[in-house]
């Protein structure tokens, strides 16, 4: 087995996670208990489609969990206050300008499982992600993307 990374989370982020692993461990698991007993109750299991459906939609579930159950062992929850503003950290909100065209965006940084572009929220293994962490104000990140290399400079860092 690898060794588990760490990650940090908000305190809204943790908690979303144990919500989703107490609704997968006290609502979805017993269901799938009673789907396998409804299906092995119609008899034959050789020929019960049902039935294997019914485990395999288990063994998912299962996996979920034990995944969920590693991922919040792993977990860290970020001390805000302990954050340092002169770079570009997880949880930093950073205004970042397009070196080609002056176009301006922020972005806040946050775990991958947080990350949400709609909300401006880009997680710290993303290509920009990666890019910025550990920049100053004033920095260029070149960053990678699909169609080449990009050069942003950037322009604040606060905390959201």
């Amino acid at each position: 087995m690898t060794m588990a990374k760490v990650a940090y989370y908000t305190k809204e982020g943790l908690q979303k996670l144990k919500d989703e692993l107490n609704q997968l461990k006290d609502v979805e698991r017993p269901k799938a208990s009673q789907a396998i007993a409804d299906a092995r109750d119609k008899g034959d299991l050789s020929e019960n489609a049902e039935y294997d459906a019914a485990k395999e939609a288990q063994g998912l579930l299962e996996m979920r969990i034990s995944k969920l159950e590693e991922t919040l062992a792993n977990a860290r929850i970020i001390d805000e206050s302990q954050l340092d503003n002169s770079k570009v950290l997880v949880l930093s909100t950073v205004t970042i300008k397009n070196k080609v065209n002056g176009q301006e965006m922020t972005y806040t940084l946050v775990a991958e499982s947080e990350a949400d572009l709609k909300t401006g929220k880009i997680s710290v293994n993303s290509p920009i992600g990666k890019g910025l962490l550990g920049k100053a104000v004033g920095d260029t990140a070149e960053i990678q993307v699909p169609s080449g290399k990009i050069e942003f400079e950037v322009v604040k860092i606060t905390r959201s």
